[in-house]
């Protein structure tokens, strides 16, 4: 097993000192890609769900990913009322069978004026592999 940390040239740079991208290659040629939680600008909960969405589909892109192969979602929320605007946008942004996902809400983020903190697992299928051995499509890219 080869792990990979990277910070994927193209997408946001991190606020610190830390890795945006951990890839966990698997003997089969198959991935899981752990990012770690982002935040995005703006002025609402909307517009910051908008651009975390926006930032987690350009690191999983730069290793050759996308959202729909997200199959975990850990959310932070400053405010849980705000709830129902973060589902709106979540909804555009995952649209194929939703995947499992924890949200929780917090006092505070490490940016005051951050509202939302989300961190995703990605499951990237190895080469040919796109089907489990009863033909069936491989949910988010792992096969059985």
């Amino acid at each position: 097993m080869l792990i990979t940390l990277d910070d994927p040239a193209g997408a946001p740079r991190p606020l610190g000192p830390y890795s945006q991208v951990a890839r966990v290659q698997l003997p089969d040629g198959s991935a899981l890609l752990y990012l770690s939680g982002q935040i995005a600008e703006g002025a609402d909960l909307a517009t910051q769900s908008r651009g975390v969405f926006e930032t987690l589909a350009a690191l999983l892109r730069a290793h050759g990913a996308t959202l729909a192969d997200v199959i975990n979602i850990r959310t932070f929320l400053t405010d849980l009322d705000g709830l129902p605007a973060y589902a709106a946008v979540r909804r555009e942004f995952l649209t194929g069978t939703p995947p499992t996902s924890t949200t929780v809400e917090v006092p505070r983020l490490f940016r005051p004026e951050a509202l939302i903190e989300v961190d995703v697992v990605a499951a990237v299928a190895g080469p040919g592999r796109t089907a489990d051995a009863a033909g069936q499509p491989v949910a988010a890219g792992l096969a059985q």
